[in-house]
């Protein structure tokens, strides 16, 4: 464990508890500890877990500006329950998608696990764009995400990285159970169901 790993661990764990309360400040939280983290796959030479916190960095700036758009006069971050197609149509497509990636690195690359580094990094990108859009339904995603990175980052014997998805697991429970208790009355109008949303 090095003191930049320990920070990451901190900042990550900070910016998803936020999250869970729906404060803007998650934002420029998360922002440092993409930076934090890609510094420190860069370091383990995890090359695709790099270039999504790349990703995860951009998202970051993308949710910081769309949260502060979505604040109510209390303060909070308005939660949107989208329609059921754009959460199938994102579900369907990231499954698409990580599937042909993990075919790629598996052709191409020397990843012990491609099929799985492959989608559980699509659905992390789709677990962060919903978060940026407020959807309830990223908490969902995030669920089964933090489960399956906790085992891979085992394998991988990134144990304090394993650990802090471990935590990350409870933090999303944390943050569907206190989205879910807003008010229904209080939710924000549908998004549109439009062929552009993911």
């Amino acid at each position: 464990m090095s003191l930049l790993e320990l920070l990451a661990v901190l900042f990550s764990a900070a910016g998803v508890w936020l999250t869970g309360r729906r404060a803007v400040l998650c934002w420029p939280v998360m922002l440092v500890a993409s930076v934090l983290y890609g510094a420190v796959f860069l370091r383990a030479h995890l090359y695709a877990d790099t270039a999504l916190q790349g990703v995860f960095a951009a998202l970051s700036v993308y949710g910081w500006w769309g949260w502060l758009r979505g604040v109510q006069d209390a303060g909070a971050v308005q939660v949107v329950r989208p329609p059921r197609g754009v959460l199938v149509r994102g579900v369907l497509l990231s499954g698409v998608v990580g599937v042909l990636l993990g075919a790629g690195l598996q052709e191409w690359t020397d990843d012990p696990n491609p099929l799985l580094d492959a989608v559980l990094s699509v659905f992390s990108i789709l677990g962060q764009v919903w978060m940026a859009r407020r959807y309830l339904a990223c908490w969902l995603i995030w669920l089964g995400v933090d489960v399956l990175y906790t085992g891979l980052f085992l394998v991988r014997e990134l144990y304090l990285t394993a650990g802090l998805y471990a935590v990350f697991v409870a933090l999303a429970a944390f943050g569907w159970m206190q989205w879910q208790a807003v008010q229904p009355e209080r939710l924000a109008q549908k998004a549109p169901d439009t062929i552009n949303e993911v």
